[in-house]
């Protein structure tokens, strides 16, 4: 109560101190979060996508966290959606009224033509957008799994979804700005949903990003270290990999690491399920 009598040090301190609570709240819905990863990697295993939809500040992290998958992980660029309340220019200028309207969010899932296979995670801090309480319904009339991101178990997002991930941070350091402890745990569950699931697709070899795109030169350069990593070879032999294989990361591993032909390669991870370990595996046996 008394934060705004405090010198500059003192507030960033009792901002910080709020914040430091932040991880521990997340641990406590793990379990849930897992759920939610196990359902989108079967979607993703089906072709399917996962879809995240929220107002504010919750919609821009759903946005962040979608737009970071296709170089990160070299997935199509539809896979991982994002939508917000009141479209792409709420993105840089808030439209608070846009997500008061429930049908908005029935409409965003429809315009994308929602299946039954697709996941959508609902993101509300305080559980009750009626944007994101439109779109969740919508999507169980559709027989999509359905997943609610809130800071307030027993909202009402949580009742409606399938699975509810409740991280419990408690009040907000400035009443009610829930872009503080509320956003920051957002994020960090956005981060373990995606970075899990794909994981589990096989985007990963180890914990290096063998799937990513490497798509400008500091990518190109962090795809040139991983083969080199994890193969062992010279930078030289890691960029003539790359370039014989079309900069696709893990058949430059694969090549390099096996003696394979570049189609013997394509063939073995393919017949892997795109999992770098069982495809060196299968030249090992």
């Amino acid at each position: 109560m008394d934060i705004d009598l405090l010198p500059t040090i003192e507030v960033l301190h009792r901002i910080n101190d709020e914040d430091s609570g932040v991880p521990a709240a997340v641990e406590k819905v793990i379990p849930e979060i897992a759920a939610a990863v196990d359902r989108i990697v079967t979607a993703f295993q089906k072709g399917a996508r996962l879809v995240y939809m929220g107002a504010g500040t919750s919609g821009r992290l759903g946005l962040l966290d979608a737009s970071e998958c296709p170089p990160t992980f070299g997935v199509r660029e539809d896979m991982v959606l994002g939508l917000i309340a009141g479209g792409s220019k709420a993105l840089a200028r808030a439209a608070e009224g846009a997500e008061d309207d429930p049908k908005q969010g029935m409409r965003a899932l429809q315009e994308i033509k929602l299946t039954a296979d697709d996941v959508v995670v609902g993101i509300a801090a305080s559980g009750r957008t009626p944007y994101v309480i439109g779109g969740l319904t919508y999507a169980r009339q559709v027989g999509a799994t359905t997943v609610a991101l809130s800071c307030n178990p027993g909202s009402t997002i949580a009742g409606i979804a399938d699975i509810a991930i409740s991280p419990l941070v408690g009040p907000e350091v400035l009443a009610g700005s829930t872009r503080l402890k509320s956003g920051t745990a957002q994020k960090l569950v956005l981060n373990m949903l995606t970075t899990a699931s794909m994981i589990r697709i096989g985007k990963s070899y180890q914990n290096l990003m063998v799937d990513l795109n490497p798509s400008n030169k500091k990518l190109l350069a962090r795809a040139v270290r991983i083969v080199m990593q994890t193969t062992g070879c010279g930078a030289r032999q890691a960029r003539q990999a790359l370039d014989q294989t079309g900069n696709d990361v893990k058949l430059a591993i694969l090549v390099t690491m096996t003696g394979m032909s570049v189609e013997e390669a394509r063939k073995a991870l393919g017949n892997a399920g795109g999992f770098l370990r069982k495809a060196v595996g299968e030249k090992a046996l």
